[in-house]
């Protein structure tokens, strides 16, 4: 028998596969039950019915892996037209190898078997006929054929067995707790019997059948029993899959938690039967990101490696019809059942509003069921859209709560103070007939009621006297009446003042270099207003005020108590100025309570 050298570099190719192709030296088991597999259907497609795969681990009896079929098998041509294919393996040969190849994806499983062993013994006989043929390939890079006759043909059954002796350091993937885990993970749902030989000579069969090859024919209790041993916890619901055009089918699972930011789409996906990948995240759109799917396939294309799908037309035609089936369910919720399609947007809303302020096909879908809070209440953009085609938003939670009170209940203000709202606001005028705009606390207040042209006299007598109470705040005031008659004043600046206040609030509290050069970013004059104390003239309070004489004592103190109130009511932060002035009206209304001036105290 004459051994002779590959025409390649094989230990070269052999660190190709282990360093550029494959995820490691564990994917050589599932490359030999591929090509065996694969080996089953060709015999099956000239009329075989049966199919076994047998797989014998490293044991105490044995230092041999064996993997046996009783597929279609290999006459002596087939072997050299092997050969051939295994000795012009290259870099480009392994990429661009066709799945219909079936020899040359034999070549390439059995090459990554030189990532455990040094030694890869084939023994197969073709179902064709023909004398049964030895095959031996060394890691030295040579190989040798035998055919076999006499006993030793006898003894070799139509189809194929690799015999592997794994290195010591690598043994431990062939022992038998290894090779049933391995079994079970990579081909658990293939359409072929697979058995483990234990090391006590039972045959342990580890076939399943799985529930997402044909999910319409499921009970939802099914899909969701197999979703809870996907995701480790209950699915909010489960989604049938089904792309007729390439073979696949499946099931998404809508995650019951909001994955963190930039975290996989993870689907589970088959080829086959046969595991190609536990973490695929080209399967779905992008905006596909709150489902976990598992799917089977058998017109998608994989890579060299068996562990990624090829980028074509199939795979994005795939994508789409998947896309399909996740609006779907999204639009019945929205037609059936609104609040389960309310707790969905609870769960992702933030994720779904991420991705939807720049994806088109995203944002058609979801922005008509997004609900923003208002100053009349929470609604959806589409019931919004219906009742006030033109809309006004707040940019800031400050801005809105300082705009809201102003807002009248057939105009209301939208809070877009959240991540990712104002842009979903403007996106929305694409998909649904309204203008947005932001809203301007000036006109608001402009547009709220004029008190009557009768008693503009004592309108303007109030508005002076309180400008002067509020000189030293940088507050001017103005009367406007509005609803509800309880509430007294509302305070409103515009966001430039209120960003100006916050840098001067930091300033006040950092000093030093940083304090400095904060205050030198705002100089505003002196007699700058920061904003305006609406005082409200259907409020009784403020009536009493108004009527007041205009030596009364009383007035000053009891509108700087008005205007701290209303920037409490509007959550603005206080500054040193607004607490002295509190303190200093406080003193004041308690003096004239007990009888006393300014100053003086009691006995």
């Amino acid at each position: 028998m004459e051994s002779t050298p590959f025409q390649v570099h094989l230990r070269g190719v052999v660190e190709l596969l282990s360093r550029s192709i494959y995820s490691g030296p564990a994917v050589y088991l599932r490359e030999l039950i591929q090509n065996a597999a694969d080996a089953i259907a060709a015999r099956r497609d000239e009329g075989y019915t049966g199919g076994l795969i047998t797989i014998t681990p490293v044991g105490p009896r044995s230092r041999e892996l064996i993997v046996s079929d009783n597929g279609i098998g290999l006459d002596r041509g087939e072997v050299a037209e092997l050969l051939a294919t295994v000795g012009r393996s290259s870099k480009r040969d392994l990429l661009d190898m066709p799945r219909s190849d079936r020899l040359g994806q034999f070549g390439i499983g059995l090459l990554s078997c030189f990532m455990i062993a040094d030694e890869i013994r084939v023994l197969t006989r073709s179902a064709r006929g023909g004398d049964p043929v030895e095959w031996l390939g060394r890691a030295d890079g040579t190989f040798s054929v035998r055919p076999l006759s006499g006993p030793e043909a006898d003894a070799v059954p139509v189809g194929t067995q690799v015999v592997l002796a794994p290195r010591a350091d690598d043994a431990p993937l062939a022992s038998e707790e290894s090779v049933l885990s391995l079994a079970r993970d990579y081909a658990e749902y293939l359409p072929v019997q697979i058995d483990v030989i234990r090391a006590d000579g039972r045959a342990t069969r580890i076939n399943e059948t799985p529930v997402f090859v044909d999910p319409q024919r499921r009970t939802a209790e099914e899909l969701l029993d197999y979703g809870r041993e996907l995701l480790g916890t209950e699915p909010f619901e489960a989604i049938p899959l089904a792309v007729p055009v390439t073979g696949t089918t499946g099931v998404a699972y809508v995650l019951p938690y909001a994955p963190p930011p930039g975290a996989r789409q993870a689907s589970r996906v088959y080829l086959g039967g046969m595991l190609l990948s536990p973490a695929l995240d080209e399967l779905l759109p992008e905006w596909g990101f709150f489902v976990r799917c598992v799917v089977n396939t058998t017109g998608l294309h994989p890579t060299a490696s068996r562990e990624a799908l090829i980028d074509d037309s199939a795979l994005e035609e795939t994508r789409d019809g998947l896309g399909a089936a996740l609006r779907h369910w999204v639009l019945q919720l929205a037609a059936t059942r609104p609040a389960t399609l309310n707790r969905f947007l609870a769960v992702h809303h933030l994720g779904l509003r991420s991705v939807a302020v720049h994806d088109d096909e995203l944002a058609a879908l979801i922005l008509p069921h997004l609900r923003f809070e208002t100053s009349a209440g929470t609604a959806t953009l589409r019931e919004l859209a219906a009742a006030h085609p033109h809309l006004r938003y707040a940019a800031t939670v400050d801005e809105f709560r300082q705009l809201a009170p102003l807002a009248r209940p057939d105009a209301p203000i939208v809070n877009a103070g959240h991540v990712y709202d104002e842009p979903l606001l403007r996106r929305a005028q694409e998909f649904l007939e309204m203008v947005v705009e932001r809203a301007d606390a000036s006109e608001l207040m402009d547009a709220l009621a004029e008190p009557p042209l009768a008693e503009r006299e004592a309108v303007t007598r109030l508005e002076r006297r309180a400008d002067a109470a509020l000189a030293d705040l940088q507050c001017a005031a103005t009367v406007r009446g509005f609803a509800p008659p309880e509430v007294p004043a509302l305070y409103v600046t515009d966001q430039d003042v209120l960003g100006a206040q916050r840098r001067r609030d930091v300033a006040e509290g950092a000093g030093g270099l940083w304090g400095g050069l904060l205050s030198r970013l705002d100089s505003p004059a002196a007699d700058a207003p920061r904003g305006k104390l609406c005082l409200n003239w259907n409020n009784r309070l403020v009536r009493t005020l108004a009527g007041q004489e205009q030596e009364g004592a009383g007035f000053t103190p009891a509108v700087r108590v008005l205007y701290v109130q209303a920037l409490l009511a509007g959550q603005h932060a206080l500054t040193r100025a607004d607490r002295g002035a509190l303190t200093e009206a406080m003193g004041r209304i308690v003096h004239l309570a007990v009888g006393l001036e300014p100053g003086e105290t009691s006995a």
